[in-house]
């Protein structure tokens, strides 16, 4: 299963309106270019399940087809696939729709049962048959904790307040998310070598899946590079996704149509930019999946590339980690759980990784006249890593 981060579908694509006949850039544009058909990440159907759920546990009645709003403000409606009404809880079920692209869990069958809590209880997530459940650091669950991801935590505490407004609920509630075969399906997946046993996560920052095609993104990133030129951009970023995006823009107030979208296909960015440059390129992504570019992964799939946690343990000795410390770097469950090993003993693996990812930019850039500069950020987009510009 893909675990990049879900990228972005705006309603606009800059470098012109729509219907305006002009060539446009930036992310949205590209996406319109591969012309494949995106869908809806496990988030964003958990999210509808629960919203027809205590829809119907304080009216009675289910909506369907149940629409909800995502992070990036489109509406989407889900048809329900399964419904089942107690006295003290309701049950609403969406198949998802992953769109063109080859994800494990196209097709399955997303649940969500709602039970009334005490006042005063607020939003409780529990893990049902096929939802997996934290057992290891270094996620950003706690150990413990179902494998509901914190943007499908939020969206869904926010439908339960609104639909609680609306019909005189409380909001107080217990939301168990299961997925029917999750824990066959999740065989497929990294999450058992994680520490996240039992099933699947509920994923998604935006709640829209961005088919996965290798060529037609690659294509993509070359169309957006060239509009970027013709716009006159001395500075494009590449970014992994919607939140490296954010980041991007409020460090350098770049334009939409300097945006490049480049996925895990770091090499289709840095090669094109070789051939065709310009002055800057900034490179913005998730710490763990720029350790990969440190070392020399070009393909930052997490199918096709891992972290390598020896290079980080050998890193850290490069910044100050004693041994005890570089032995559990390279012992940890994950990238960010040797971050934020690294990060409490004062030792800057964000910073040398990032230079590292530069570094390796500009060996690929072979000379080219292109100055880069890597900024690492974690999942809720704080920058914990950067370097120079070179």
């Amino acid at each position: 299963m893909r675990s990049s981060e879900s990228r972005n579908v705006g309603d606009n694509a800059g470098g012109g309106p729509q219907g305006s006949g002009q060539v446009k850039g930036g992310r949205r544009a590209q996406l319109e270019h591969t012309g494949l058909r995106h869908g809806w990440t496990t988030g964003a159907c958990a999210t509808a399940a629960t919203t027809a759920a205590y829809t119907a546990l304080l009216t009675g009645e289910f909506p369907d087809p149940v629409t909800i709003t995502l992070p990036k403000g489109q509406t989407p409606s889900f048809a329900l696939a399964a419904e089942e009404l107690t006295d003290g809880s309701a049950m609403a079920g969406i198949v998802k729709d992953a769109g063109d692209d080859p994800d494990v869990t196209h097709g399955a069958l997303v649940r969500a049962t709602v039970r009334r809590l005490p006042a005063g209880s607020g939003v409780v997530f529990k893990a049902g048959p096929g939802v997996g459940t934290i057992t290891r650091p270094g996620l950003p669950l706690p150990v413990g904790e179902a494998a509901v991801n914190p943007v499908p935590r939020r969206m869904m505490s926010e439908h339960v307040a609104e639909v609680a407004a609306r019909y005189g609920g409380s909001g107080d509630v217990e939301i168990t998310v299961s997925v029917d075969h999750g824990e066959e399906i999740a065989r497929s997946t990294w999450n058992p070598r994680l520490g996240i046993l039992g099933g699947l996560s509920i994923l998604g920052t935006t709640g829209i899946v961005v088919p996965y095609s290798c060529s037609a993104w690659i294509d993509s990133i070359r169309r957006g590079v060239d509009v970027a030129r013709a716009a006159g951009r001395t500075h494009v970023a590449g970014c992994t996704g919607s939140t490296s995006e954010k980041t991007v823009v409020a460090e350098y107030g770049l334009p939409e149509d300097a945006l490049l979208d480049m996925g895990d296909f770091a090499g289709a960015v840095l090669k094109y930019l070789r051939r065709h440059p310009v002055d800057r390129l900034t490179i913005c992504g998730g710490f763990a999946k720029l350790s990969k570019l440190a070392v020399g992964h070009l393909d930052l799939h997490s199918g096709r590339s891992q972290v390598d946690k020896g290079f980080l343990a050998e890193l850290a000795r490069s910044g100050g980690a004693d041994e005890p410390l570089a032995a559990e770097v390279g012992a940890a469950n994950t990238g960010l759980a040797a971050l934020q090993l690294c990060q409490a003993a004062g030792v800057p693996l964000g910073d040398l990784v990032a230079q590292a990812a530069r570094d390796e930019a500009l060996a690929v850039l072979r000379g080219a006249p292109v100055a880069v500069d890597v900024i690492c950020i974690d999942r809720a987009g704080t920058v914990v890593g950067r370097s120079t510009v070179r």
